[in-house]
């Protein structure tokens, strides 16, 4: 079975990302450029490649540049195109690559649910000290976690 290209998928984690944090559904989204919920889901997965045309509709709808698409590509992405069954051991999108998704924190739920719960905050200065509230918190969080390691 021929696995997605490593382009085509994270153009489609790009494409979910940006969707996400605009709380569209997949069904307005498709709506908006003439496609199913379920084509969109094939996008999303990078199974269907998107051409330039829709690439280019899509951005339009989601109000970003074509590139927004192909920023933070993993340098392995461009290295090859993935084997299918012939021969070759991994492949990409297979654990322990820039593809394994769910480690990405940028890609999760909870932080698109973040930032869209952020910025309906109107007040820009109330915005501003949850934002430097956040960063104290982070950074006396991650301070204690290498605290820790030090001490072993």
């Amino acid at each position: 079975m021929a696995r997605s290209h490593p382009v085509d998928t994270h153009v489609g984690v790009r494409m979910r990302q940006r969707r996400t944090l605009l709380g569209m559904s997949q069904t307005k989204l498709g709506d908006a450029v003439g496609l199913t919920f379920q084509q969109v889901q094939k996008y999303e997965r990078g199974s269907n490649r998107v051409g330039s045309s829709r690439l280019y509709e899509f951005a339009k709808v989601l109000d970003v540049p074509v590139s927004y698409f192909f920023d933070e590509m993993p340098a392995n992405a461009l290295a090859g195109r993935p084997m299918s069954g012939r021969g070759r051991k991994g492949g990409f999108g297979e654990a322990g690559t820039p593809f394994a998704q769910e480690k990405d924190p940028l890609i999760k739920r909870e932080t698109l649910e973040l930032v869209r719960a952020y910025y309906k905050i109107r007040e820009s200065r109330v915005r501003k000290r949850i934002f430097e509230m956040v960063k104290v918190v982070g950074a006396a969080s991650h301070a204690e976690v290498l605290g820790g390691r030090k001490k072993r």
